[in-house]
């Protein structure tokens, strides 16, 4: 299975998105059944990317679109964000010290964790 959803870029939609995503995966329960991990992890997965699309590469512009996709297969789930924003050097990415305790910053370092 393969679908996409185009969607404002407003953080209010954020529930619309895991929505899609869950009905999107019920669908493919079968596939998916005894994996609730995986469900989860890529629920929080798109969480997080659709909102730094949404506050860093749009920065609330919400006429900017955000394209989701997601791809089921008998053993890959792919799950791709894609925004209009000006894109990341991930070179330049160093993650938040524990220590600082920063409010910011753990978007890379929690989607790194997460998801392939």
């Amino acid at each position: 299975m393969k679908t996409e959803l185009l969607i404002p870029s407003d953080i209010q939609f954020l529930s619309v998105v895991e929505q899609w995503l869950l009905g999107c995966l019920n669908l493919e329960l079968n596939r998916l059944s005894g994996r609730p991990q995986v469900i989860q992890r890529l629920r929080l997965a798109l969480a997080e990317g659709f909102s730094n699309a949404v506050r860093h590469a749009h920065k609330g512009k919400s006429c900017l679109p955000v394209k989701l996709r997601l791809e089921v297969l008998e053993d890959l789930v792919s799950l791709e964000i894609w925004d209009q924003g000006d894109g990341y050097d991930l070179n330049q990415y160093s993650p938040p010290k524990p220590q600082d305790r920063q409010e910011g910053g753990y978007g890379w370092m929690i989607l790194s964790r997460l998801v392939d």
